[in-house]
């Protein structure tokens, strides 16, 4: 008799964990009940792909590509991207106010201006990485934060960091294809 009720006391956190799982899991999105109609944002994002060249006893890191994408809270949108030392004429594009609204959700909700500056140090042996940097700027408040890519690093990169950059890497192919 004692197992039956074993049971079903062990069934209740799994129900309970399920009915807070499963929709977030249908829903993936960020909601954005915290964004406000008078929120400001200004979005830099930069990849870079940096090649270790070597003059002889001396070694120097060069970026062999660039990309630069700029938001603005209008969602006016600039992307430029400098290649082998030339640069590409500037794209413009305008990003929809729901997808603005969206990326100022994803940064405000997650709590993205509060991530400590820290440094992720790349690993020495390397002779080819990427590496990425982003400037927010909300409401007044400022945040700087570059990172390596997580091969190229011993360190942890925040899942939040790589949420934010897959977000802006789908923007970039929205406006280069």
């Amino acid at each position: 008799m004692a197992r039956p009720i074993i049971i079903i006391l062990g069934a209740i956190p799994v129900l309970a964990a399920l009915f807070i799982v499963v929709p977030t899991l249908l829903r993936p999105e960020i909601p954005n009940v915290a964004v406000n109609a008078d929120d400001v944002i200004s979005i830099e994002y930069s990849k870079q792909h940096l090649k270790k060249i070597s003059f002889g006893l001396t070694q120097n890191i060069g970026a062999e590509r660039t990309e630069v994408l700029t938001i603005a809270n209008d969602g006016q949108t600039s992307y430029s991207l400098t290649k082998d030392g030339y640069s590409k004429p500037d794209k413009k594009f305008q990003l929809p106010k729901q997808e603005v609204t969206r990326l100022t959700a994803l940064i405000k909700e997650t709590g993205f201006m509060q991530i400590p500056q820290t440094s992720f140090p790349v690993k020495s042996d390397l002779n080819e990485y990427d590496k990425f940097g982003l400037q927010v700027t909300l409401n007044g408040k400022s945040v700087n934060i570059q990172w390596p890519d997580q091969n190229s690093t011993q360190e942890f990169i925040p899942p939040l960091i790589n949420q934010v950059q897959n977000s802006l890497d789908a923007v970039i192919t929205e406006i280069i294809k």
